[in-house]
């Protein structure tokens, strides 16, 4: 009921903003993932414009719905759309990264203080192959550290996820059987384990849930106080999530359409499971009677999502800004963004 109150909220605030209210709302939905970064930067942008700015936390893919059901002025998602995906939406959909963020480990081991996995062993403890913390496996990573022998509780996202997309995209690259079993997408049919809806959700089982491990947003880990795990990369080196360590991985070639995924980086100091965070907007914004001045408000938020006043905000929340290179490709892509065929 919740998510469709969300969803209802913003479907009424763009009316009340094509009808000609007083003050212009641009409303979004999606991902929460960089949730945290977005209530502050949306916050400082409409200090900054006096225009506001709606944006529900209901998951990647229920903000990707609300943008193919054309009721939102952009989606937030941690995946970008797949050719298919792409296909079948009803406009052509842009993608703008707005930061760079990181899935993490985090766990409840009250005497684990420091806690090394591997994305093999990550892989199994959410298929459910591995079951007790003190799993030989796990020991072998953490010599020296008194594991204790209680049962693993792993804690996964019930509802379409940008995050689980990332997180399965990482263990689909370094387990044959996850990526057998398992796969990538935003949704995934688990055979273990505790469902929970967000990124706030998962972190608030595993805040209260001793011996449990789930998959979350940086951020939701660094707010709660959470101990998160340091992951092996392809080089073989320990890597604990940090702005740097993000910005480390974003060192590939990125496409023009911005649809890449940088999981599993071949980057020596690069945390493994690092991830751009996108907005999606419709390329043509003469779509569902919306008006010029509506088309132009969404297309200069978006661009002042990639200005030095906003990506310094990221790493106040625990993000990571974007590059300057990725910043240029993105500007050009908003270039291309008409109303009734003419530029903006």
């Amino acid at each position: 009921m919740k998510k469709i109150n969300v969803v209802a909220s913003l479907a009424l605030a763009a009316m009340l903003s094509s009808c000609g209210g007083s003050k212009e709302v641009i409303t979004g939905a999606g991902a929460t993932f960089p949730l945290p970064y977005y209530n502050i930067a949306f916050k400082n942008y409409q200090a900054t414009s006096g225009v506001d700015v709606t944006y529900g936390g209901v998951g990647s893919g229920g903000g990707i719905r609300s943008l193919k059901d054309m009721i939102v002025d952009f989606a937030g998602s941690d995946a970008y759309l797949s050719d298919k995906e792409l296909r079948d939406m009803p406009s052509e959909v842009i993608h703008i990264p707005t930061c760079m963020g990181a899935v993490v480990l985090a766990y409840n081991l009250p005497t684990v203080k420091k806690l090394n996995l591997s994305g093999d062993v990550v892989a199994d403890i959410f298929m459910g192959n591995i079951t007790s913390w003190n799993d030989a496996r796990i020991v072998a990573l953490n010599v020296g550290v008194e594991l204790p022998s209680i049962a693993i509780s792993p804690v996964y996202r019930s509802d379409g996820s940008g995050t689980t997309f990332v997180f399965s995209d990482y263990l689909s690259k370094v387990s044959p059987e996850w990526a057998k079993s398992m796969g990538v997408a935003k949704a995934l049919k688990w055979n273990t384990g505790v469902a929970a809806k967000g990124n706030p959700g998962v972190a608030g089982i595993i805040k209260q849930s001793k011996g449990s491990i789930g998959y979350v947003g940086s951020e939701y880990g660094f707010a709660l106080n959470i101990t998160m795990a340091n992951i092996k990369n392809s080089a073989g080196n320990f890597i604990a999530p940090s702005s740097e360590a993000i910005s480390a991985a974003a060192t590939a070639k990125i496409p023009s359409d911005m649809r890449v995924m940088i999981t599993n980086s071949p980057a020596e100091k690069a945390y493994p499971i690092s991830c751009f965070t996108w907005l999606l907007i419709y390329k043509e914004q003469d779509y569902n009677k919306r008006t010029l001045e509506s088309a132009q408000g969404t297309v200069n938020l978006l661009r002042w999502m990639l200005t030095p006043a906003a990506q310094n905000l990221t790493t106040k929340v625990h993000y990571s800004p974007l590059s300057a290179t990725v910043i240029e490709s993105s500007l050009k892509a908003l270039d291309g963004v008409t109303y009734k065929g003419e530029n903006i």
